[in-house]
């Protein structure tokens, strides 16, 4: 596994990490053992960046990720998040970035961890009610007092992270970032490199669609979250389609899967971008953290660039509520 440091300062990390999110809520019925056999398998095989969030499952995907690293914590470079509050029955309750909410949660999630510190924090979403400074100084607290090693933003605008880093060191910025979500290209990702730190790509293969394993919505769960999102309406949902089958013929030539292939396009960007695909299957684990192994020729990436174009996708990432809280 190919590595990079993790901000200016941190430990090595495996630019293909695991994400978990899926493993507990979202992408339909999930099975705890079969996760926790896909983490072990990561770790086996090199895959040492491991994501989490306190609001997937509403705590539970923590707690499972838990569960995974019992017995080989430090082998692993663990992240999570704060700040979207979720209610009873799983509701979303909105942002918070404040630092008693801060500290709040950071004890919270260290309990369903079960782990004594946090290798990387990060803000969820940054909270327009509370400023950045305020977020941050609550964050460094955490810092100095042992309970987190590194602090994250995620979906931060580039003004935000510049603030934030006046503040304290940032060492991840998490945004998606994909074939059919270029927007970080348009200048976060250069002041990721200038400040020092390593862009975190979420999403890395557009939830799954860029594997060219979903033909049609029945291959979505019936309370499959991606069912609520633009990019897979009845509308939209074909005219990716075709844009996804044009990644599968280049793939194909390259003799490589198409996931392999998105996934090498987002490592191409630059030197300090990571990807954290999420998979519950320990065969596609294993074809993402080949994908390392593959190089793309400047004819490569003029061919993806010619059959994805960037704006290519129909739809935006998200609805239009949630679009509001992402590049805050």
């Amino acid at each position: 596994m190919r590595t990079t440091k993790l901000g200016n300062s941190g430990p090595a990390i495996g630019v293909v990490g695991l994400g978990c999110m899926g493993m507990s809520e979202f992408y339909g019925q999930a099975n705890d053992a079969k996760s926790i056999e896909v983490m072990h398998h990561a770790i086996d095989i090199g895959v040492n960046f491991f994501d989490t969030a306190d609001m997937y499952g509403s705590g539970k995907n923590e707690e499972l990720v838990g569960r995974g690293l019992k017995g080989r914590r430090e082998r692993v470079v663990l992240a999570t998040k704060f700040g979207v509050v979720r209610g009873e029955g799983g509701s979303f309750k909105g942002v918070s970035g404040s630092p008693a909410y801060v500290k709040q949660a950071c004890d919270a999630s260290l309990s369903r961890l079960g782990v004594d510190y946090i290798d990387l924090y990060y803000q969820h979403r940054v909270d327009p009610s509370v400023p950045i400074e305020d977020t941050v100084g609550a964050l460094a607290d955490l810092v100095k007092s042992g309970k987190i090693r590194q602090i994250g933003l995620s979906e931060a605008s580039e003004e935000t992270l510049r603030r934030a880093c006046k503040v304290h060191p940032i060492a991840a910025l998490q945004t998606e970032l994909s074939l059919w979500s270029r927007d970080p290209e348009g200048g976060l990702l250069e002041a990721c490199r200038s400040l020092g730190v390593t862009f975190v790509a979420y999403s890395p293969l557009g939830r799954g669609f860029l594997t060219g394993q979903i033909k049609s919505l029945d291959d979505l769960a019936p309370d499959d979250w991606r069912r609520n999102m633009p990019r897979f309406s009845a509308e939209n949902f074909p005219k990716n389609l075709e844009l996804v089958k044009k990644v599968e013929e280049i793939a194909k030539a390259k003799k490589v899967t198409s996931a392999q292939l998105a996934l090498a396009w987002v490592l191409s960007r630059a030197p300090h971008v990571t990807a954290i695909p999420g998979t519950r299957s320990i065969q596609r684990l294993e074809d993402n953290a080949k994908a390392t192994d593959i190089t793309l020729t400047d004819a490569d990436s003029r061919a993806l660039d010619d059959a994805f174009p960037k704006d290519a996708a129909a739809g935006p990432r998200y609805p239009e509520q949630s679009m509001k809280q992402v590049n805050a």
